[in-house]
């Protein structure tokens, strides 16, 4: 029997400029599922676009009662970039059936909560939706790109007394999420909890490469040539994993699997920009013969001399297995004393 905590929190959840790939995504949320964390964590979702029945003149009957002062607004999750264009006025994006842009209700509303949630990294930083040339002007709650210009500001502080907590991802992990909104709920998440960029420590102090199943690739310079390759893919094809924050291969999605098990070079989509590199995704630019994107904390030159070392230390195994879609040459079997 779960018991419930003796307040509950009231969490309304808001979409804007996105494809609510991080909804979907958190449909999948296991140990616990997602209605499981919100009744443990004392979580009351007041409204969700995919998940409420109220819709119209109910939901913006909601919204007017948050705004009185009648609904108590203890956590705003926004989901998608903020639209400002056309020229800051946010007509680009109105509130179905209401005169007002979205991007006033956001701010509104934004200011009335005890906490407030970027979920996905266009929430948290403009995300996909500002790529490019950007002509709807999108950006972050909080953060556009890797400035504070986003909507809120950079002085932007929450009823609870933190700025907004950005799970960025895309799209986010549905665990991330329930995790991050557990600690909300239970006066868990502190200032400290959170890195530079407003990501919670919970998952952004790990590395996507922890965990990578083609680590012994890495560690011996055995790299992938194309897509379908078993190697390591830092240093043809545009993998960013041992620069990513993210703990996708040590927190599995939906219990088995991430990008790079499934095949899939990490483009450190948790971080600001993301989604221009200035380079296609799978390819790994390079000077001199260096990839330019070294891995996190590591000085060039002990990567240039640890690579030449690698790979020349390299098994014969790996370097053939490294270029084949298949284990080619299986671990050499050592008898006792050997």
């Amino acid at each position: 029997m779960t018991t419930r905590p003796a307040t509950q929190k009231n969490l309304l959840w808001l979409q804007s400029g996105g494809c609510g790939g991080c909804s979907q995504s958190l449909l999948c949320a296991e140990a616990p599922d997602l209605v499981m964390a919100f009744e443990s964590a004392g979580i009351r979702l007041l409204w969700h676009p995919s998940l409420s029945e109220a819709s119209g003149a109910d939901f913006r009957g909601l919204l007017e009662q948050i705004k009185a002062g009648e609904v108590r607004l203890d956590i705003l999750c926004l989901e998608g970039s903020v639209i400002r264009g056309p020229n800051g006025t946010g007509q680009f994006h109105r509130m179905a059936g209401s005169d007002q842009p979205m991007m006033a209700w956001i701010d509104d509303l934004a200011h009335r909560a005890e906490h407030v949630v970027a979920v996905g990294s266009c929430a948290a930083y403009g995300g996909i939706t500002a790529a490019g040339d950007n002509p709807s002007d999108a950006c972050g709650l909080q953060y556009d790109g890797e400035e504070n210009t986003g909507l809120l500001g950079a002085d932007f502080t929450a009823r609870g007394g933190l700025s907004v907590v950005n799970i960025a991802g895309c799209p986010t992990h549905p665990n991330w999420v329930t995790e991050t909104l557990m600690q909300i709920a239970s006066g868990q998440l502190h200032a400290r909890d959170l890195d530079a960029l407003g990501r919670p420590r919970s998952y952004a102090d790990h590395l996507v490469h922890h965990g990578c199943p083609r680590n012994e690739y890495y560690e011996y310079k055995a790299s992938a040539e194309k897509p379908s390759d078993l190697g390591c893919m830092m240093e043809h094809l545009g993998c960013l994993g041992t620069q990513a924050h993210a703990d996708c291969n040590t927190r599995l999605w939906n219990g088995e699997g991430s990008c790079l098990r499934g095949g899939y070079a990490c483009i450190n989509c948790t971080a600001p920009c993301f989604e221009e590199p200035g380079h296609p995704f799978n390819e790994t630019p390079k000077i001199a013969g260096i990839p330019v994107g070294l891995p996190t904390d590591m000085p060039k030159a002990w990567f240039v001399a640890l690579a030449s070392l690698s790979k020349a230390a390299a098994p014969a195994r790996l370097k053939e297995n490294a270029v084949s879609d298949h284990i080619r040459v299986s671990p050499t079997q050592r008898g006792k004393g050997s």
